[in-house]
């Protein structure tokens, strides 16, 4: 499958390895179900921009990795957007995470474990549960670099 112009540009300038040929890589239906959940997290991500509590880079990487499983021409366009593609290819050179993605993620997991143990909760169970899951995971985006937003 030959790409266009651009996509080899942004491969050369990215050092981005895209799959070489979708249709090798999984079956036709497999294909177009993979696709369509690509599509979903495209669309949760989009609605992610206009909702605070919506993640919207985490929706855009499953789709770019739903994409290299089932269309090639779909992950550059994602990969090459001007608006969508940024932080992909901030995580994909850098491991970057915009300061002000981290910042949110970080106060609405804080938020959710408190009023899971301040509401939620009956016990010390549920929320010792939830933060044996959320530190480790806050502590990951925490280390990881930061670009301006």
């Amino acid at each position: 499958m030959q790409g266009t112009p651009t996509s080899k540009a942004s491969e050369a300038a990215h050092g981005t390895v895209f799959a070489k040929d979708a249709d090798q890589l999984v079956c036709r239906p497999a294909r177009y179900l993979l696709m369509a959940l690509g599509w979903f997290n495209v669309a949760l991500g989009v609605i992610g921009i206009f909702l605070p509590l919506m993640p919207t880079t985490v929706f855009l990487l499953i789709a770019l990795w739903l994409f290299s499983k089932s269309s090639v021409r779909f992950q550059r366009w994602l990969y090459d957007h001007p608006k969508l593609g940024t932080t992909l290819r901030a995580w994909h050179a850098h491991g970057a995470i915009p300061t002000s993605a981290k910042l949110a993620a970080l106060v609405m997991m804080c938020a959710s474990w408190l009023i899971v143990t301040l509401v939620v909760a009956d016990g010390w169970l549920l929320p010792s549960g939830l933060a044996l899951v959320l530190v480790p995971i806050g502590a990951f985006i925490a280390s990881r670099p930061g670009v301006p937003a």
